[in-house]
C-alpha cells in the first residue's frame, strides 16, 4: 500500500481506539486512502481468490471503506444513526470482497454496490418499528422505491388506481402491494382531542375512548403483569457478564443526551474494541435474554 494509505490506515486505527474518535473524523479518515486502478484492483481479487492473501482483501476493503460513507448517506430519512449504517455496509463490503471474481470484467465498486445496499436494507426493516410487517420481498421492494417512483410520476398525495398499477408494472408486484404500502407510509395521525374552532358536536376520539383506570380490576393486573416483567428483565440482565449488559442497557433501555440510543461506535471507543465486535456482544445477550425471558 501506499504510504497515503498507510496513513490512512493509522488513522482508522487510532479512531477506533481513542474515546475522542467520532464519526466525521472516520469519513476524513476513509477519504484519505486513494482510489484504486482497475489493474491494482484485479492484482489485488486475484491474489486474494487464488492466494487468500488477506493484506490484499483488507487493501480492497480499506479503499472502499468512502462508497460505504457515500451509499449510508441515502438512508439518513429513516431516522437511524448514519454511523450504525455505515458499520452495516462495511459487513456488505466485506461479504462483496470475498464473493468478488475480476475475471468477470466488472469493477469491484459495482458489485459491492449491491451487497452494501442489502446490509443496509436488512438493518432498516430490523429496526425501523413502522416496517415489522414488511416481510415479504414485493414489501421491502415497496418499501424503499415507493416514495422516490410517486415523485418521478408528480404524485403529491396518495396513489390512485392506474398509478399503483403503473407503479406495480415496473417494480413487478401486485397492485394491491401498492396501496397498501403507500396507505402505510402515508397515514397521519389522528387528534385525539377535537379542533377548538370545531363544532360542538364534534364527535373525537376521546369522547368515546374508554380511561385507563375504568376498570379497577384490569389495573391491578395490568401492575402485576409489569412488575413480573421488570422483575423477570432484570434476573435476565443479571445472568449477563457486566460489558454485554451495559451494551444492552445503553442500545435499548437507555437514552443518551440528545434523546437516543448509544451508537456502535460510541461504544467502540468506550470499550476500547471495534464497532463490529460491539455488534457480536449485542447480538449474543440479546439472544442470551430472549432464550432467558421465554
Amino acid at each position: 500500500m501506499s504510504a497515503q494509505a498507510l496513513s490512512a490506515d493509522h488513522a482508522l486505527t487510532a479512531l477506533s481506539l481513542s474515546p475522542a474518535g467520532n464519526l466525521d473524523a472516520y469519513v476524513r479518515a476513509v477519504q484519505q486512502f486513494p482510489l484504486l486502478s482497475a489493474e491494482r484492483e484485479e492484482e489485488l481479487a486475484l491474489r486474494f481468490r487464488v492466494s487468500n492473501d488477506l493484506d490484499a482483501a483488507r487493501e480492497l476493503v480499506l479503499t472502499h471503506l468512502r462508497l460505504v460513507v457515500s451509499i449510508s448517506r441515502q438512508f439518513k430519512g429513516y431516522g437511524l444513526p448514519q454511523a450504525d449504517l455505515i458499520q452495516e455496509g462495511n459487513i456488505g463490503l466485506m461479504k462483496a470482497v470475498k464473493r468478488f471474481d475480476p475475471t468477470r470484467g466488472v469493477r469491484l465498486v459495482s458489485f459491492a454496490l449491491l451487497w452494501i445496499k442489502a446490509e443496509i436494507h436488512e438493518y432498516i426493516l430490523r429496526n425501523w418499528q413502522l416496517v415489522k410487517v414488511a416481510t415479504t420481498k414485493a414489501q421491502r421492494k415497496l418499501f424503499f422505491n415507493l416514495r422516490s417512483m410517486k415523485k418521478t410520476l408528480g404524485v403529491q398525495e396518495g396513489v390512485s388506481l392506474d398509478q399503483a398499477k403503473q407503479i406495480a408494472r415496473e417494480l413487478n408486484v401486485a397492485p394491491s402491494d401498492v396501496l397498501e404500502m403507500d396507505q402505510r407510509l402515508s397515514g397521519g395521525d389522528i387528534a385525539i382531542e377535537a379542533n377548538n374552532d370545531a363544532a360542538e358536536d364534534t364527535f373525537a376520539p376521546i369522547a368515546y375512548l374508554a380511561a385507563p383506570d375504568a376498570d379497577p380490576a384490569q389495573v391491578v393486573e395490568a401492575e402485576q403483569s409489569a412488575a413480573l416483567q421488570s422483575q423477570g428483565l432484570l434476573q435476565a440482565l443479571h445472568q449477563l457478564d457486566e460489558r454485554s449488559r451495559e451494551i444492552v442497557i445503553a442500545r435499548w433501555l437507555k437514552e443518551d443526551d440528545d434523546g437516543g440510543a448509544a451508537t456502535l461506535h460510541e461504544l467502540a471507543a468506550r470499550f476500547g474494541i471495534s464497532a463490529e465486535r460491539v455488534r457480536q456482544i449485542e447480538a449474543a445477550a440479546l439472544k442470551k435474554l430472549r432464550a432467558t425471558l421465554s
